[in-house]
């Protein structure tokens, strides 16, 4: 697990570096390894540097500080760079000095949108990770005008009008093809609204060193230098956010380490035994696609309980199925129950009772009493989608896909369990107790952003596999936090080598978890 932090944990840290550091040296370590990024960029769009079209927009304050250093750099190489001011009062004196030293010019904001829409390349350093709300009205001509133009935008630290710590859009934002940030990913790279206006994000070291512990160790983030600087795909990294609650994501190794492995002595039911109850006479589909994704989970065997048994037997036939209900299906280690349920408030009731820990996922959510989740002693996980995490905290859904950080965690509190937010951007929180009920399985407070995944996932019956998975791995003795992790990083996995840039279907992704798995494993 990489790690990376919110704003005042980067400050802090770059205030104690700067005490150590002679006066500037940040910064042209920052401008630096940005230089180094867009000249990369330019060999790739124009072939080279040399007569290359370079503007910087560049607003008061550290960000537009970097660059205007990077664009002297630039200009030196041959590039011509102009810099559009929006605040002129207000820009680094010593950037800008050196940018007019170098042969940079200086660019009217009235004429700034031509020049940034004629532009190879254009370097966003309006606003830094300090910035709140959109842009400002001046700015949003020069961002329409980015959009509109044939040149690449690249980010410094962050795209301006994003909130760094959140992950929010408030208003208008430039949107960027690459973005560099410097020494700790921030959680607006990796959440989603914002995530989407970040594009491809490279980290640049610049010698900060955050976190508890010993370099190296969890929550250090030291990171690679400015010519050997990484592109990571968003979601790659954790982050710190605000009050210092982590927010993390797993890579290829940690899922690895995560998995259930059959010892040498191991039997089903050893392995775990997890219960699906699902399904109904509207829709029977829904049992076949949980019980396909449980199959597939780590669990020696599924159980099945539910008015959908003939249909799953045809399509699974090594399941066990019972029609008499949770209490008389025989010993589980774990429940899953919700998916295509319709109505059947006695059965969810009757799960949430059990003594074992309990995924809820689709009607579940809904049939499920607040008071019976939060008293629960075992485990739960709750698995919702905008939407019904948007009726279960009574918003409105575009509340919770604009601010999806804030809804999982307030989901997770609320029920006092581990909570699984879908969709572009899965966020997964425990209620930061770190006690039996939530099954944390982690730090406390944590939250999870789960980097795999493919908009072609968003599909009829894709959630009721995730589901199955997800409680097959609760079964299998994974906490409530792993297991659902885990199941997002393989589902969403699955999905990707599915549809390789082609529609699926549930059952589809269903088929292709055992590959998902190989592929971590083999790292």
């Amino acid at each position: 697990m990489r790690t990376a932090y919110g704003v005042e944990t980067v400050r802090a840290a770059e205030r104690e570096l700067m005490a150590r550091l002679p006066e500037g040296a940040l910064m042209q370590r920052a401008a630096a390894g940005l230089a180094v990024v867009c000249a990369d960029v330019l060999g790739r769009v124009s072939g080279r540097v040399y007569g290359s079209r370079v503007v910087l927009l560049v607003g008061s304050g550290d960000n537009g500080g970097d660059a205007l250093y990077a664009g002297a750099r630039l200009a030196r190489r041959g590039a011509a760079v102009r810099a559009v001011l929006l605040t002129p009062e207000r820009t680094h004196s010593g950037g800008l000095a050196a940018l007019l030293r170098a042969g940079g010019r200086v660019v009217e904001a009235g004429g700034g949108t031509g020049a940034v829409e004629r532009a190879d390349l254009v370097v966003d350093g309006i606003v830094g990770i300090g910035g709140k709300g959109g842009l400002r009205p001046d700015a949003v001509p020069l961002a329409e005008a980015a959009e509109r133009g044939r040149g690449v935008v690249v980010a410094v630290d962050l795209p301006s009008g994003v909130d760094a710590d959140t992950g929010e859009v408030r208003g208008r934002a430039l949107r960027a093809d690459l973005t560099v940030t410097f020494g700790a990913y921030k959680p607006g790279l990796l959440i989603d609204p914002a995530r989407e206006y970040a594009g491809a994000v490279r980290l640049v070291d610049i010698g900060l060193e955050v976190g508890e512990g010993a370099e190296g160790g969890r929550g250090a983030a030291r990171v690679e230098g400015p010519g050997e600087a990484g592109v990571e795909g968003p979601g790659e990294a954790g982050v710190e956010g605000p009050g210092g609650a982590g927010v993390e994501a797993l890579q290829h190794a940690d899922v690895a380490r995560l998995l259930p492995v059959p010892a040498a002595e191991s039997d089903k039911y050893r392995r775990g035994v997890v219960g699906v109850a699902a399904g109904s006479a509207r829709y029977p589909g829904a049992a076949v696609l949980a019980v396909a994704g449980a199959l597939r989970g780590g669990a020696g065997a599924v159980r099945y309980v539910g008015p959908a048994g003939e249909a799953v037997i045809a399509r699974h036939p090594e399941t066990l199925v019972s029609d008499r209900g949770p209490k008389h299906a025989g010993r589980v280690q774990a429940w899953v129950v919700g998916p295509g349920a319709g109505d059947d408030a006695a059965t969810v009731g009757e799960v949430l009772a059990a003594d074992v820990p309990v995924l809820i996922d689709a009607d579940g959510l809904r049939l499920a009493e607040a008071g019976a989740v939060r008293g629960r002693r075992a485990p739960t996980l709750m698995t919702p989608h905008a939407g019904e995490a948007a009726a279960l905290l009574g918003v409105e859904r575009g509340e919770v896909e604009a601010g999806r950080l804030a809804a999982v965690r307030e989901l997770a509190g609320r029920y006092g369990a581990t909570v699984l937010l879908k969709g572009s951007t899965t966020l997964v929180a425990s209620a930061g107790g770190g006690g039996a009920g939530d099954g944390a399985g982690g730090r406390a407070g944590v939250v999870r952003v789960n980097p795999t995944g493919t908009p072609w996932l968003a599909t009829a019956g894709s959630g009721d596999v995730l589901s199955g998975l997800g409680g097959s791995l609760l079964a299998a003795g994974l906490s409530a936090m792993d297991a659902g992790s885990v199941a997002a990083y393989l589902h969403g996995l699955a999905g990707r080598f599915a549809a390789e840039g082609a529609p699926v279907t549930a059952e589809d992704v269903a088929g292709r978890i055992a590959e998902a798995w190989r592929s971590v494993v083999r790292g």
